[in-house]
Order: C-alpha cells, then structure tokens, then sequence
C-alpha cells in the first residue's frame, strides 16, 4: 500500500507536512528555524515580533507546572525593522516560514507587512491573544472593532495568507473565528495559552516575575480539542490546532475534530525536535490501519456522530 499522502494546503501555503513549529517556542533565528524544518516540521512560525523592540519581563518567566509550563515572557523581539535585517540577510526562500505578528493598533500591522512583504515570507499568523501583556493581547482579541480593522489592514496590504490566532480567554471563542472569517482571514490558530499563575508557598509569593502568565502544555490539550471541535462547526475557513501536542495521539485528535493543520510548542520541551518525525510517522501508521490514503480522509470526522 502506497504511504498516507500528508501534505495540505492553507490558502497558498502548501506544506508536505501538517506539523507546524508553534510561535514563541524558538526564536527568530532563521538557522535554528530551518534546523526545525529539516528536522521534520511542514511550517515554522517565528516568535512574535511586534512595532518597537521588547525587552520583556525580568526572571523568572518561565515554570514547569503539573501537566505543562507557565510562562510570563513578555513578548520580547528584537522589533520589526531589526527582524527585517535578519530575514534580508538570510535565505529564505525555500523555508516555508510563517511570521507571528503582534500590536495594539491596526496601523502597526499593515506597516510591519508593508516592510515584511517583499522578502519570501509565506504567510502571517496574527498574535491577538497574548495572555500576559496588558494592550497587546486579550484587550485586542476582545475589542470586535479593532479585531476587524486589524484584519481589514493587513489583508489590504497583502497577498499572502493571513492566520488569526485566537484566545482560549474570551467568553465566545467561536463569535471571535466567525468574524475573523467574515473579515478575511485565511485560517485560525486555535488557542493560545491559557491566563493562569504558581504559587511558591515558602516565599508566599507567585513564582513568575509578572505574576500572571500563559499556561501551555498537555494539561490544556481537552480544552483547546473542544475550542477546535466548536468553531469547525461554524467556519469553512481551515483550523490550526494548538495546545498540548506531544505525541501521534494528541494529533489524531486534533484532525478528528476538523484541525487541517497543528502546531508543536510545548512538545519541544518534553521530547526535543525530534518530535515532528515521531509524530509524524504515527500519523501515518494510524492512517494506513484504518485504510485512509491521506490526511484529508479523516479530517473532521468525530463530527459524524
């Protein structure tokens, strides 16, 4: 029997895998970015880079908690006119290379594409839910409005496909994918992490530098599953799965529930890069027992019953 076909399309974005190295977990390094795509992944996002250069929170930022880590970074980037020198420096256009962008005002969008969008960036995926910056994430993710005048822009200013990453914070996650679509975007990226914090009981005092951070990891796979399942059944738009994805199983049931594609984070931390091949392979054993020739066989599937 001939191999399970496993490539997708998003929009223009093709990819020979549906493994996406999730944003914030590597970097900016183009180097370290393709060592990932070599090493198994179909797309890589970058870390999110925003207007002006972050420094971020000062230490500690990160926790490793039950079930996954809590992290308080602070959006840190070197900003996007010194990320531009980087990409223009560096080879890029093989890499199938997706670049996290983050702000406050639709202006500050459309002028980081407008100064992206001649380098071989293959897509944009849209940061609106950081859960830790005050004005940067769930304030914008929240804010119907300016949700649309972000989109609104940045589809103005380009051509290449444009993901909307959404928060797991908001009270109606799929009224917030139902007008990214209606808006334009090309995909959702479902969820970031999730609002939450560690006490050390010694000191009596939380453990991250910002007190409150983002919670990722397997602990947070069921609820982001169920945030996948309601808006598949509400958009025609595709879905990126994220949260908690550390081996075959967690990605079976991401497709199951009608994910195109999943993004890897936290996975990184527990088993290294090798983590995509892994996965990867256990895609397709799964996909060969049950006598499916692709990927696209199974997508959405737990919606028949």
């Amino acid at each position: 029997m001939q191999e399970p076909d496993l490539s997708i399309e998003i929009s223009s974005l093709k990819m020979e895998s549906p493994l996406m190295l999730a944003s914030g977990i590597l970097g900016t390094s183009i180097e370290l970015l393709r060592r990932v795509f070599e090493d198994g992944a179909g797309a890589v996002v970058t870390k999110s880079i925003g207007y002006e250069q972050r420094m971020g929170y000062d230490n500690p930022t990160i926790v490793e908690v039950y079930g996954g880590y809590l992290n308080a970074i602070g959006l840190s980037n070197p900003g996007i006119k010194e990320f531009y020198k980087e990409l223009s420096r560096s080879k890029i256009d093989d890499l199938p290379l997706v670049v996290s962008l983050f702000g406050a005002e639709s202006s500050e969008f459309s002028e980081m594409i407008s100064i992206l969008n001649e380098l071989e960036v293959k897509a944009y995926e849209l940061n609106i839910s950081c859960p830790h910056v005050k004005g940067f994430g769930v304030e914008v993710c929240q804010d119907a409005k300016l949700v649309e005048d972000i989109i609104e822009a940045v589809k103005k200013e380009t051509q290449k496909p444009v993901f909307v990453k959404l928060s797991p914070n908001l009270t109606d996650i799929v009224n917030a994918a139902k007008l990214a679509e209606d808006v334009g975007a090309d995909a959702i990226t479902v969820t970031n992490t999730f609002k939450a914090m560690s006490i050390d009981i010694e000191t009596c005092r939380p453990i991250l530098a910002n007190k409150i951070g983002g919670l990722s990891g397997p602990v947070i796979k069921p609820i982001a599953v169920r945030c996948v399942y309601e808006i598949y059944q509400n958009v025609d738009i595709p879905i990126i799965g994220c949260g908690g994805v550390v081996d075959w199983q967690d990605a079976i049931e991401f497709f199951l529930v009608g994910a195109t594609a999943i993004q890897i984070g936290t996975g990184i931390a527990y088993k290294g890069l090798s983590v995509f091949e892994k996965i990867k392979q256990g895609i397709k054993d799964y996909l060969t027992l049950k006598g499916k020739s692709s990927l696209r066989d199974i997508v959405g599937l737990a919606h028949g019953f």
